[in-house]
């Protein structure tokens, strides 16, 4: 079983540089981006490490080991925050008054979310398909996982050593999905315990506002190198 992490550590591969293709299928582009070395946590954050940061026990579970759900877009910029304050990191999001305007502070060595880009690039870890294994054995999806949320770990990672990249909960990224059409709507990714198979892939694309919140969707952090 995967060990998320003890205390305010946040067990993080260290992704390779290279590049990644992207499309927006209702542009109908594709476009391609170079990345640099990132660090990626090895599953989403937990239940019990939100609640703990946050001090918030409505987020509690009794599967803590279980990510947590019913996050928001602006939920996670300000998890990632407080956990780079309590790390003793510099925060990476300066947020305006209200909560609702954010932007970044690139050189910051805080957490984060990740980019869309790094996200299916870390998702697909060198492999060429739309799932780097069979989705029985690394995915928690609606064909297996009983209507229900799972611990973290319980499926084969990928090759990058990342588990539940698919499936379990869907994760939000940084990017704005379409601003011509959909204004400050955010992107999330992977699918979750209650999608089917179709939607469980590396190149499955999803949106809604950033205050948005749902009971299979959740985030994990990464930081800059």
């Amino acid at each position: 079983m995967w060990n998320p992490g003890v205390g305010l550590d946040v067990a993080m591969a260290r992704i390779p540089a290279g590049e990644v293709a992207l499309r927006d299928d209702r542009r109908k582009t594709a476009w391609t981006v170079e990345l640099e070395s990132f660090l990626l946590a090895g599953s989403p954050v937990t239940a019990s490490l939100y609640s703990r940061i946050m001090n918030d026990s409505a987020k509690s579970s009794s599967n803590g080991a279980a990510p947590v759900v019913d996050v928001s877009w602006h939920d996670a910029v300000d998890f990632c925050n407080v956990l780079s304050r309590e790390s003793g990191l510099t925060e990476y999001y300066s947020v305006t008054e209200g909560g609702r305007q954010v932007s970044c502070t690139r050189e910051s060595d805080g957490y984060r979310l990740p980019t869309e880009a790094e996200w299916q690039y870390a998702c697909k870890a060198g492999t060429s398909g739309y799932r780097y294994g069979e989705l029985d054995d690394i995915a928690w999806y609606s064909g297996n996982s009983g209507g229900h949320v799972h611990g973290v770990g319980g499926k084969a990672p990928n090759a990058w050593g990342l588990h539940d990249m698919l499936g379990n909960v869907w994760e939000w990224c940084w990017d704005v999905y379409d601003a011509e059409v959909y204004g400050s709507y955010r992107t999330f990714r992977g699918g979750s315990w209650a999608e089917e198979a179709r939607g469980c892939g590396a190149t499955c694309r999803r949106r809604s506002h950033p205050s948005f919140s749902i009971d299979d969707l959740g985030f994990r952090v990464a930081r800059s190198l």
